[in-house]
């Protein structure tokens, strides 16, 4: 009796983790606080935040056999990432991209803090996937960020980490950027009202996708996966035909993967592979490429606002980061602090849209830079 007492003993959590699994179970509660007390994009922190709580009391749960072991191995085959792409399509209206094609720029201005922690990632003594799989996070784009480091073969070192921190920034773009924002920008040009945007014909909608598919899988046949995903989740939405399809993509499939994909990402967090000196130095380097593509973004806003006379507002410069649509709010929320009567949401949106696109093409750059199909 004695023997099956120990044994069971033995078998309890209180007997089998250590310190570092009770820290990661601390910051497990802080993530949930953040999602259910203040509301920070709890659709994500919610699902990440328990698979972390999970892990670290029962770490085989991750393990090959373990439920949420094959949850992640579809994080590494990049499948739930592009479905999410897809969802992203379905529910994003293009239009205001369509309408205003400059925005174009400012999203690839915010593709500049990519680089620059790609650079400083190499200088840090990261190998040049790594610094490839850590510096995306800049784009505040959680599926992206798996898929570059899931093909990048990072899947049992970095994944965990870089998905973590770029959820995280994600859920934290309303803390993130606006401080960013107010420190580049003036009063003057924050008051600045853009006009409305022109309407766009069903036609052009449904084009968009396609001509943007072909464009760019033509130029980075990589990106296709991710782009492909996202423009067929839009062609579903405008075509008009699929309904059943669009809401399915948007609504039902997008919250099953959201489920999957945000638990077993949480649960690549387990002790042993997180409280490292590297994951501090990936969120540190995430956090300054997020910060550095908000600053591009805003200061090509400035640069077109002056070519433009004053007509663009160069708020909407943050919103090229992918984190779609909470950047675009962020935009309007800023702008409205100062002015409520001015709506930039529908001109950010452009920019916003632009960003999803940009960072899907800087992950594609980087797959064939390394030679990775």
């Amino acid at each position: 009796m004695l023997d099956i007492l120990q044994n069971l003993a033995e078998q309890t959590g209180f007997a089998t983790l250590g310190w570092k699994n009770y820290v990661m179970i601390c910051i497990a509660f802080f993530f949930m606080y953040l999602a259910i007390a203040k509301g920070f994009e709890p659709l994500l922190l919610v699902p990440i935040s328990f698979g972390m709580f999970l892990v670290n009391m029962f770490p085989s749960i991750i393990e090959e056999g373990g439920l949420l072991h094959y949850f992640y191995k579809l994080d590494e085959w990049s499948i739930l990432p592009s479905l999410i792409f897809m969802g992203v399509g379905a529910m994003t209206d293009f239009g205001p991209l369509i309408a205003y094609p400059p925005s174009f720029i400012l999203g690839a201005a915010a593709q500049f803090g990519i680089y620059g922690a790609y650079f400083l990632a190499i200088a840090l003594g990261f190998t040049g996937k790594e610094a490839a799989a850590i510096s995306i996070i800049g784009g505040a784009d959680g599926p992206t960020s798996i898929f570059l480091a899931g093909k990048l073969g990072m899947g049992n070192t970095l994944l965990g980490p870089i998905a973590v921190a770029a959820y995280s920034y994600m859920s934290l773009v309303p803390v993130i950027q606006p401080p960013v924002m107010k420190l580049l920008t003036t009063e003057k040009e924050r008051l600045i009202k853009m006009p409305q945007l022109r309407k766009v014909t069903k036609l052009e909608k449904i084009l968009f996708p396609i001509v943007v598919t072909l464009v760019v899988v033509m130029i980075l046949p990589t990106t296709a996966p991710l782009v492909g995903m996202l423009m067929l989740g839009n062609l579903f939405r405008e075509s008009g035909v699929v309904k059943q399809l669009t809401e399915t993509s948007s609504n039902a499939l997008m919250y099953i993967v959201v489920i999957l994909l945000g638990t077993s990402v949480g649960a690549t967090t387990s002790a042993e592979a997180f409280l490292k000196a590297t994951t501090l130095k990936i969120v540190v380097l995430g956090l300054l490429a997020f910060i550095l593509g908000t600053a591009m973004g805003v200061i090509f806003g400035k640069i077109m606002c002056k070519v433009t006379h004053g007509k663009v507002n160069p708020l909407i410069g943050s919103a090229g980061v992918s984190a779609v649509p909470m950047a675009a709010r962020v935009s309007q929320k800023v702008a409205a602090e100062y002015d409520p009567t001015n709506f930039l949401l529908m001109n950010a949106m452009g920019p916003n849209v632009a960003g999803v696109i940009g960072t899907a093409v800087a992950a594609g750059s980087f797959l064939a830079i390394f030679n990775v199909h």
